[in-house]
């Protein structure tokens, strides 16, 4: 197995793209992760783009050929992966096995959506109804909005199960609106909330389905934007001029998906996810003892709690505790969604995987701002889900020796 290193990391700011059409968007973030260490396109062997919305949304197939357009890139192998909101981590798995493969020795991973029109508007029935193609047909009946129902059920379940509060998670959701402020590219960083108004049932903050617990303030974020990172092998990096002490390596990774049907199954202990987690771990020769930085897919507040504990930095049911003693704070044991994580930071479906990987690279590099940085950033893990807690894309990555 051919060792693969992140050689350069681009993104957007999170929120709005407003007038920014797919082509555009595509364009810039190849010319962006490009400049970071000054290549040409020319230089990247491979290629993979990752969006759920783009045809419901945006009415735009044949992503591969989009990027294709960018001088330097055509003729060369690319492809468009779909797995909802998984796709970016889906879209780094699919560059490195390339590369593993032998089709070349440097690549690109492209994670997007456009979720708002030109004036930065959204369409919250339509983006219900898109998003709630990603949930097996047999669940979406009487569900306005499917996922928000779906986790709502969740957060519910998990709650009886291990005697949680909902002020334990809101508070999740809290400390994460908090770590937004400190990250430039954060859709929430002008935006700040209590424990009480994240608790309170007034103005935007409501219960989303009737009888559960789920509030909107323990939601992510609809929102554009768009993340690309350049992966190398050793020789790629040769041929790039990126010095591997500049680099992180992706030293494990592994994807695992779960039957779609939440119903019938352990959503609270997700089987593939610690699978996949797992074999990451095995793969990079770590162990969540190593770990002190992580990103992890808190769609809602209660996955912020699951996350900690698939990633082996909570016990199974106490991943809101570790949350509420300061455990995933910046100077805690392990960094958790010190980017902001999807409630804050924003979670544009497509970009959201690859972003977690850039995130995590920077804590690793010291480059996270000052406010969020975790001293003595050793290792990290990643944890990115698609759906019902179904597709999962975990990864761990440590400092290129």
């Amino acid at each position: 197995m051919k060792r693969i290193y992140i050689a350069a990391y681009h993104q957007s700011p999170f929120g709005k793209l407003l007038g920014m059409t797919v082509p555009r968007i595509i364009s810039n973030a190849v010319s962006g992760v490009c400049s970071e260490i000054h290549v040409p396109a020319s230089a990247l062997d491979v290629g993979s783009i990752g969006a759920a919305c783009n045809m419901t949304l945006n009415e735009q197939g044949l992503l591969s050929g989009l990027m294709a357009m960018t001088p330097g890139l055509e003729g060369k192998p690319i492809e468009a992966v779909e797995n909802a909101c998984a796709s970016g981590g889906q879209a780094i798995l699919s560059v490195i096995g390339k590369l593993q493969q032998g089709w070349g020795e440097t690549g690109i991973a492209v994670g997007y959506e456009k979720m708002r029109d030109a004036e930065g508007r959204m369409d919250g029935k339509l983006i219900g109804k898109a998003l709630g193609y990603f949930s097996h047909p047999d669940e979406r009946e009487g569900k306005v909005f499917v996922f928000p129902h779906l986790f709502a059920e969740v957060m519910r379940d998990y709650m009886a199960a291990h005697g949680v509060t909902e002020e334990d998670l809101a508070s999740i959701a809290v400390q994460e609106y908090c770590a937004a402020r400190h990250n430039p590219y954060a859709q929430m960083r002008k935006v700040q909330i209590t424990l009480e108004q994240a608790m309170k049932i007034e103005g935007i903050n409501r219960y989303v389905v009737e009888g559960l617990p789920l509030k909107t303030y323990d939601c992510s974020q609809i929102t554009d934007g768009y993340a690309a990172m350049i992966l190398a092998t050793e020789e790629g990096l040769a041929k790039l001029g990126v010095a591997k002490s500049d680099c992180i390596e992706i030293a494990g990774y592994a994807q695992a998906t779960d039957p779609l049907l939440k119903q019938g199954r352990d959503v609270l202990r997700p089987r593939g996810a610690y699978t996949a987690m797992s074999k990451a771990y095995a793969m990079a020769g770590l162990t969540p003892k190593d770990i002190n930085v992580a990103e992890v897919h808190d769609c809602f507040s209660v996955m912020g709690a699951i996350g900690a504990e698939v990633i082996g930095k909570a016990e199974y049911g106490r991943g809101a505790r570790y949350w509420r003693e300061g455990k995933a704070a910046p100077s805690g044991e392990c960094g958790i969604n010190t980017s902001g994580g999807l409630i804050a930071k924003g979670h544009p479906i497509g970009a959201t995987g690859v972003s977690m990987l850039g995130w995590a690279s920077w804590q690793l590099l010291g480059k996270a701002p000052r406010e969020s940085q975790v001293p003595d950033a050793r290792a990290a893990a990643t944890f990115n889900i698609g759906g019902p807690i179904c597709a999962s894309v975990c990864t761990v990555l440590k400092p290129a020796a």
